[in-house]
């Protein structure tokens, strides 16, 4: 099992330190809505894997998040699935009608929601101001009161309250989400 040094305090504030501009924003996002969070620093986590002992200090389950395109490359998705969910292309295309779903290119993920390989999260969708991105959140992400994820940046994980992401996150941000079952 793999393992990252995370700082064990567990913040309800944004960072005071120096930060990228990008999960700054998140945090201002989130207080200006007054969405309540918790917040860990860690190691960048570069895979689902590395998130078990930042999901056991949070007490939640990471949100696995992929971006995805349909084979033109003219419709991208961003899915939320629990993180030790399975995926199959083909059981998500057959209910958003897209054939020959993959995952997207890192340039249309840093073109999109200004985030790069590694820190996909829900709220990259505030740096989609087009809406060229369609949210699809599992529904058994749904079936919890908290989810996290990452503020844009993989060195740092939020636990977020999923009626907050519903309520006041999507539409602040005017993204509508398309509930999925995977």
């Amino acid at each position: 099992m793999a393992t990252i040094n995370i700082d064990r305090t567990i913040y309800h504030d944004k960072p005071q330190n120096e930060r990228l501009p990008k999960e700054m924003a998140v945090y201002d996002l989130l207080d200006n809505l007054k969405v309540e969070y918790s917040r860990l620093d860690h190691d960048a986590t570069a895979t689902i894997e590395y998130c078990v002992d930042v999901e056991k200090i949070l007490g939640i389950e990471i949100c696995k998040n992929l971006f995805l395109c349909n084979r033109q490359k003219t419709a991208f998705y961003l899915l939320m699935i629990p993180g030790g969910k399975k995926f199959h292309t083909k059981d998500l295309s057959k209910q958003i009608n897209s054939a020959r779903l993959s995952f997207a290119d890192a340039e249309y993920m840093e073109k999109f929601l200004n985030i790069t390989p590694g820190s996909v999260s829900v709220m990259g969708l505030m740096n989609d101001t087009e809406n060229n991105v369609q949210l699809l959140i599992d529904s058994d992400v749904l079936k919890h009161e908290f989810f996290g994820c990452h503020p844009c940046i993989n060195t740092s994980s939020l636990k977020i309250r999923t009626k907050d992401l519903l309520e006041k996150i999507l539409p602040a941000i005017h993204h509508q989400p398309v509930i999925v079952e995977l």
